[in-house]
Protein backbone atom coordinates (compact mmCIF):
# COMPACT_ATOMS: atom_id res chain seq x y z
CA UNK A 1 0.00 0.00 0.00
CA UNK A 2 1.16 3.55 -0.68
CA UNK A 3 1.42 5.44 2.60
CA UNK A 4 2.86 8.59 4.07
CA UNK A 5 3.76 8.69 7.74
CA UNK A 6 3.88 12.30 8.88
CA UNK A 7 3.21 14.63 11.77
CA UNK A 8 0.25 16.98 11.16
CA UNK A 9 1.75 19.62 13.47
CA UNK A 10 5.07 19.65 11.59
CA UNK A 11 5.43 22.64 9.26
CA UNK A 12 8.03 20.86 7.15
CA UNK A 13 5.76 17.82 6.65
CA UNK A 14 2.84 20.05 5.68
CA UNK A 15 5.00 22.00 3.21
CA UNK A 16 6.31 18.81 1.58
CA UNK A 17 2.83 17.26 1.36
CA UNK A 18 1.44 20.42 -0.24
CA UNK A 19 4.17 20.28 -2.91
CA UNK A 20 3.66 16.61 -3.84
CA UNK A 21 1.90 15.71 -7.08
CA UNK A 22 -0.76 12.99 -6.92
CA UNK A 23 -0.67 12.93 -3.12
CA UNK A 24 -4.24 11.60 -3.29
CA UNK A 25 -2.63 8.24 -4.20
CA UNK A 26 -1.24 8.04 -0.65
CA UNK A 27 -2.87 6.97 2.59
CA UNK A 28 -2.03 9.62 5.19
CA UNK A 29 -1.02 8.42 8.66
CA UNK A 30 -0.48 11.05 11.35
CA UNK A 31 1.98 9.33 13.67
CA UNK A 32 0.84 11.30 16.71
CA UNK A 33 -2.80 10.19 16.27
CA UNK A 34 -1.91 6.68 15.01
CA UNK A 35 1.35 5.50 16.58
CA UNK A 36 3.57 3.31 14.44
CA UNK A 37 2.83 -0.36 14.99
CA UNK A 38 5.47 -3.04 14.99
CA UNK A 39 4.15 -4.33 11.65
CA UNK A 40 4.32 -0.80 10.15
CA UNK A 41 7.89 -0.46 11.37
CA UNK A 42 8.76 -3.92 9.99
CA UNK A 43 7.44 -2.88 6.58
CA UNK A 44 9.61 0.25 6.68
CA UNK A 45 12.59 -1.81 7.83
CA UNK A 46 12.20 -4.29 4.96
CA UNK A 47 12.42 -1.43 2.45
CA UNK A 48 15.12 0.63 4.19
CA UNK A 49 17.28 -2.22 5.53
CA UNK A 50 17.95 -0.37 8.78
CA UNK A 51 16.15 1.00 11.81
CA UNK A 52 18.86 3.63 12.12
CA UNK A 53 17.96 4.96 8.65
CA UNK A 54 14.43 5.61 9.95
CA UNK A 55 15.63 7.27 13.14
CA UNK A 56 15.83 11.05 13.56
CA UNK A 57 18.90 12.18 15.44
CA UNK A 58 17.52 15.72 15.30
CA UNK A 59 14.70 14.92 17.73
CA UNK A 60 14.75 16.95 20.96
CA UNK A 61 14.17 13.75 22.91
CA UNK A 62 17.32 12.25 21.35
CA UNK A 63 19.39 15.02 22.90
CA UNK A 64 17.50 15.27 26.20
CA UNK A 65 17.82 11.52 26.85
CA UNK A 66 21.55 11.70 26.11
CA UNK A 67 21.24 9.14 23.32
CA UNK A 68 23.88 10.88 21.22
CA UNK A 69 26.45 9.82 23.83
CA UNK A 70 25.39 6.15 23.66
CA UNK A 71 26.35 3.47 21.21
CA UNK A 72 22.89 2.51 19.96
CA UNK A 73 22.25 -0.83 18.27
CA UNK A 74 19.61 -1.64 15.65
CA UNK A 75 17.52 -3.14 18.48
CA UNK A 76 17.81 0.16 20.39
CA UNK A 77 16.71 2.17 17.35
CA UNK A 78 13.71 -0.14 16.88
CA UNK A 79 12.74 0.16 20.56
CA UNK A 80 12.88 3.98 20.52
CA UNK A 81 10.98 4.20 17.22
CA UNK A 82 8.16 2.15 18.73
CA UNK A 83 8.23 4.11 22.01
CA UNK A 84 7.83 7.64 20.68
CA UNK A 85 6.76 9.10 17.34
CA UNK A 86 9.30 11.93 17.53
CA UNK A 87 12.11 9.51 16.70
CA UNK A 88 10.83 8.80 13.19
CA UNK A 89 12.64 10.79 10.53
CA UNK A 90 9.65 12.39 8.82
CA UNK A 91 7.96 12.14 6.51
CA UNK A 92 8.34 8.49 5.54
CA UNK A 93 6.64 7.54 2.29
CA UNK A 94 6.12 3.99 1.09
CA UNK A 95 5.30 4.12 -2.60
CA UNK A 96 5.43 1.34 -5.21
CA UNK A 97 7.77 -0.81 -3.08
CA UNK A 98 10.16 2.07 -2.50
CA UNK A 99 10.79 4.03 0.67
CA UNK A 100 11.50 7.74 0.95
CA UNK A 101 12.75 8.80 4.38
CA UNK A 102 13.01 12.33 5.71
CA UNK A 103 12.87 15.83 4.37
CA UNK A 104 16.18 16.28 2.56
CA UNK A 105 15.88 18.00 -0.79
CA UNK A 106 17.27 15.05 -2.82
CA UNK A 107 14.80 12.70 -1.10
CA UNK A 108 11.83 14.99 -1.74
CA UNK A 109 12.87 15.36 -5.40
CA UNK A 110 13.06 11.55 -5.85
CA UNK A 111 9.65 11.18 -4.21
CA UNK A 112 8.17 13.92 -6.40
CA UNK A 113 9.50 12.18 -9.52
CA UNK A 114 8.07 8.84 -8.40
CA UNK A 115 4.64 10.38 -7.75
CA UNK A 116 4.64 12.22 -11.09
CA UNK A 117 4.91 8.88 -12.89
CA UNK A 118 1.47 7.78 -11.64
Amino acid sequence: MNKIYYLASCDTCRKIIKSLPNSNKLTFIDIRQNPISESDLEEMYQLSGSYEALFSKKAQLYKSLGLKDKNLTEADYKKYLLEHYTFLSRPVVLFNDEIFIGNTQPNVLKLTKALQSV
